[in-house]
């Protein structure tokens, strides 16, 4: 696997610092993404921005791993300024049919207990099927649970 290009990690990481609110501490570092691309078992998927001016900005981005049999969302996000549009919608598309060619049978993630996105994802189909007790802590020290969710993806749900 190729490395993504560094401008590809910039429009990742301009998502990133728009859609995620500093105070749930979900966002990752420029580090971390690059670490963990650095892995052929994980793919990034973007979308670039809909007003076509050429400044190659993204408005949606995904970072999947894969392993045999499964895959897992580690990421995704749309920025705020384009949510509920079906961008969402769209790099999930793409995630799931990237996963269903690598015959993946299942497509799991990870979020917290009130994370917004929950309608979002049972809406395309997810169920959740796990709880971690206290897994995530807010900036000012709330204690979360973390969700665990599954999309069975051997035949289409989106």
């Amino acid at each position: 696997m190729t490395f993504p290009p560094q401008d590809d990690i910039d429009r990742i990481m301009a998502v990133m610092e728009r859609a995620f609110d500093p105070h749930w501490g979900e966002a990752w570092t420029r580090r971390q993404v690059e670490d963990s691309l650095r892995f052929a078992h994980t793919h990034y998927y973007l979308l670039p921005d809909g007003d076509g001016d050429g400044n190659r900005r993204a408005d949606a981005f995904a970072l999947v791993r894969s392993a045999p049999g499964e895959e897992e969302v580690l990421l995704l996000a749309v920025t705020p300024d384009r949510q509920r549009r079906g961008l969402g919608r769209q790099v999930l598309h793409q995630v799931i049919a990237a996963a269903r060619a690598r015959e993946a049978e299942s497509l799991f993630l990870e979020m917290r207990e009130n994370n917004p996105a929950a309608d979002f994802y049972r809406a395309a189909g997810f169920e959740p099927i796990g709880r971690r007790k206290g897994y995530y802590r807010t900036g000012n020290g709330q204690v979360l649970d973390a969700v665990t969710l599954r999309l069975a993806i051997a035949s289409p749900s989106i």
